[in-house]
């Protein structure tokens, strides 16, 4: 059930993306890197750019992308972050429950959020993941089905965290590397 949700397994470099924060934030505070203005570097070299909400729009703006001849209606991700290397767009989406709710229907709609940004990114040439950053309590027995729907349409989710590595960021040595 916990595929691509594992828990601790990358926990030793420390470098996890807690829900608990935003992603600009997150990074500013990881050795090496800073954000500037959405711009995200790592040892003084730009390696990606951060949109939240309607930040992505004006990204949009920049690239000559006019969504409204796209797509019928806006999306707004929690979080999204562009990396240049692997010119990916990662939308990140972050869900924490505490009582059964209405977030329990929208897990079901990444498929379908997913290739509308993937519209979107298409004449930049700009590959799209769509990850989910969920909090334990969908870690229940009963959430089986909807987790195993999230990785059957290529979408990704994880608990707690998102490894910096599998969004291709540059990691940091760790203080017990250095």
């Amino acid at each position: 059930m916990i595929k691509n949700g594992k828990g601790g397994g990358n926990t030793k470099t420390g470098l996890v993306f807690e829900g608990k924060t935003d992603l600009a934030t997150f990074l500013s505070s990881q050795n090496g890197y800073s954000v500037i203005d959405g711009r995200v570097y790592y040892n003084n070299e730009k390696v990606a750019r951060i949109f939240k909400k309607h930040g992505f729009y004006k990204f949009l703006k920049e690239l000559g992308i006019d969504w409204e001849k796209i797509i019928s209606k806006r999306l707004f991700p929690d979080d999204s972050i562009y990396v240049i290397v692997n010119n990916t767009l990662f939308i990140i989406e972050c869900k924490f429950q505490q009582v059964a709710g209405s977030v329990d229907e929208k897990l079901q709609t990444c498929d379908f959020k997913k290739k509308q940004y993937q519209k979107l990114m298409a004449q930049a040439n700009i590959e799209v993941e769509y990850i989910y950053l969920l909090c334990d309590w969908f870690k229940d027995p009963k959430y089986k089905d909807v987790l195993d729907y999230i990785i059957s349409v290529r979408c990704q989710y994880y608990f707690e965290y998102i490894p910096l590595a599998k969004l291709g960021l540059p990691v940091p040595p760790s203080e017990e590397d250095i």
